[in-house]
């Protein structure tokens, strides 16, 4: 029998997105419903950002075990095992659980339903046998692995961020296919715990951004024994579970490698399957829902969040669209403007690679006015007394001094890249680092210093010292 609901929101999806509108709303004493055919926390919590993030911190602490010497400690080849680095990745994601479980969103009274929803016409959603009413709808379903149409693909198991860190057995020669984020990611995690791990990836590693900085990635990849093969066009697969043919195309030469895995890694796909957008009005593509600016769909009534709007597929980027469509919807404000493109990303591997606003290229393209600056972390006393040198800071910057971008490599850059996210989202000029007093000793230094070196060659310049002779007659 069809159960009728009636709610202010109606939320398809449970990840980030969808969580944050419906702990939002809720908490503003809105009526709302929340439908997520899934698991409660999506891709990042169960297949992507924290176990990816759990495994890679597996592999740090083995590669720890070897570097020691360095520290005056005696290194060792560190004992893996893997059952228990997979008993690590899901104790990890069981802490975070209870924060996106049901009964936490219960608690805070919605309507929590584990089916998939459905659009039945512009304001009627159906989920199982429940059909909701409501006066907002917020499409966030995410996104999922893009399987590519691989010749004999569909023969051969293989193994996707959905399914990876269920392995309770090592990989003897894991093959990636795909060297973006995740592959890399997953490359050297796997490499570091004793698997062989080759990664073919049809163009350049890590395209999006600056080649400069992906050079050192790739230099401490290759130093550390992932077989990265650039520039490899696969053309087919074959075998079967633990022997695994893949067949590509490098340099106008036929190769062929074998390995017991593979993993997709070819990026993402929004998730439209099932949702029967056309029976709401709302426009789409392959790409995901169209959006306006303040998110609303074709539909006015509908919203979308995350990656389903095929923007920049990011946690980080739901949750600032699910605080968007709250100003909007439920406050009104007509100053909601999505400004995801001053988002940062940052790619876990070691050393970390980080990147906010405009890179050289982008600035180039875009007809800027710009200039470089650049500081080396081997001038930074935090990171040589910790051994960790081997990083860079590059900012861009526009005419008057304002910052239009900066990439980070090196220890910790996802973290050295807040202020520069903080400088682009806000328009500030590079003075604001030169402004302010940086800890000693600590790595957050590069940015201050960076920007110093942004005025050195003025302040060291002819110009300046005529100034300083002719002020010292006042002396």
């Amino acid at each position: 029998m069809t159960k009728k609901i009636s709610a202010d929101i109606c939320i398809i999806g449970a990840g980030s997105g969808g969580l944050s509108v419906a702990y939002g709303a809720s908490q503003l004493g809105k009526k709302v419903v929340l439908l997520e055919k899934g698991k409660m926390g999506g891709d990042c919590l169960n297949y992507g950002c924290v176990p990816s993030k759990a495994i890679l911190a597996a592999g740090k602490t083995a590669q720890t075990m070897r570097d020691a010497a360095k520290y005056g400690v005696t290194p060792v080849e560190p004992s893996v095992d893997f059952r228990n680095v997979h008993n690590h990745i899901h104790s990890v994601i069981a802490a975070i659980e209870p924060h996106d479980s049901v009964e936490r969103y219960e608690g805070l009274g919605v309507n929590v339903i584990k089916e998939a929803g459905r659009f039945i016409s512009k304001n009627e959603v159906q989920a199982g046998e429940s059909v909701i009413k409501a006066k907002f709808f917020v499409i966030a379903t995410g996104s999922s692995a893009f399987i590519p149409p691989i010749e004999g693909l569909g023969d051969v198991p293989f193994l996707t961020n959905e399914v990876i860190f269920d392995l309770t057995e090592q990989p003897e020669h894991l093959i990636i296919i795909g060297g973006g984020p995740i592959g890399l990611e997953m490359s050297q995690a796997h490499r570091r715990l004793g698997s062989n791990v080759t990664v073919l990836e049809g163009s350049t590693i890590l395209s999006k951004d600056d080649p400069e900085l992906v050079e050192v990635v790739r230099e401490n990849l290759t130093r550390e024994g992932v077989d990265l093969r650039e520039g490899a066009k696969v053309s087919s697969v074959s075998g079967q579970a633990g022997d695994i043919t893949v067949n590509f195309e490098k340099d106008g030469v036929e190769q062929s490698i074998q390995g017991t895995h593979i993993l997709i890694a070819t990026g993402r796909k929004a998730n439209l399957d099932g949702l029967d957008l056309e029976k709401a009005g709302i426009e789409y593509s392959p790409r995901g829902i169209k959006v306006d600016q303040k998110l609303r769909t074709t539909n006015k009534r509908v919203y979308g969040a995350g990656d389903i709007t095929g923007g920049r597929q990011f946690t980080h980027v739901a949750g600032y669209h699910a605080s968007l469509i709250i100003q909007h919807m439920l406050f009104k404000s007509p100053f909601v403007k999505n400004g995801e493109q001053n988002a940062p990303w940052v790619t876990y591997v070691d050393p970390e690679l980080a990147h906010v606003g405009m890179t050289e290229e982008m600035a180039k393209a875009a007809g800027e006015k710009y200039s470089v600056a650049r500081w080396s972390f081997d001038d930074n006393d935090r990171a040589q007394a910790e051994h960790a040198t081997n990083g860079r800071v590059k900012a861009i910057i526009g005419k008057g001094g304002k910052v239009l971008g900066c990439s980070i490599v090196g220890k910790n850059a996802g973290d050295l890249i807040n202020p520069w996210a903080l400088a682009v989202a806000n328009g500030l000029k590079i003075r604001a680092f030169t402004n302010m007093i940086a800890p000693y000793p600590t790595l957050g230094e590069v940015n201050k210093r960076v920007a110093g070196a942004y005025y050195t060659p003025t302040l060291f310049s002819g110009k300046t010292r005529t100034l300083i002779k002719t002020l010292s007659i006042f002396d």
